[in-house]
């Protein structure tokens, strides 16, 4: 069983976040859901999915999981505005451990300075911001450059779905 830390904000892509849970879930594995306010209540932006804030992200330790999963939507750009988020992403990224992130996802990355070099996937409107950010961009169902996997939007949630659950120990 691995240990999974997925950050979440209000206005989340409901099935970005709804669907690699349950996978996770149905796989055995732990999901620690965090954000910037433990026992906050947050809802995905189309109203479908909404979930508790389990933790603060100042309160965990990248080295407590096994992987990383970072669903898109407004969330990250909610999240890259909280310096104790940002750092946790930080922190865990330099553990080599699996991050994968979906959709407007990699905003957190980019906020914490991890994509210089690295090729990438995103939602079509992230990607001059992850080519200034120094990323290599693609136009595929998922990317997978060393330990982070990637993925454009909502439709490409089996491939990526299947690449995360393949990268877990």
């Amino acid at each position: 069983m691995a240990k999974i830390a997925i950050p979440l904000a209000d206005e989340f892509e409901d099935s970005e976040f709804a669907v690699p849970y349950a996978r996770l879930r149905e796989a055995d594995h732990e999901v620690t859901v965090f954000g910037t306010g433990a026992g906050e209540v947050v809802t995905g932006k189309r109203g479908n999915a909404s979930h508790r804030v389990e933790a603060e992200a100042a309160a965990l330790d990248p080295d407590d999981f096994d992987a990383l999963v970072i669903p898109g939507g407004h969330s990250p750009d909610k999240l890259r505005l909280d310096a104790d988020v940002v750092d946790f992403i930080r922190r865990f990224f330099a553990t080599g451990k699996p991050v994968a992130a979906i959709c407007h996802g990699p905003q957190l990355l980019i906020e914490a300075g991890l994509v210089k070099g690295k090729t990438l996937t995103s939602w079509p409107s992230v990607r001059t911001d992850l080519i200034n950010a120094g990323a290599y961009w693609v136009d595929q169902e998922v990317a997978i450059d060393g330990s982070l996997i990637t993925s454009r939007k909502p439709d490409d949630l089996p491939a990526f779905c299947k690449s995360l659950l393949e990268a877990l120990p």
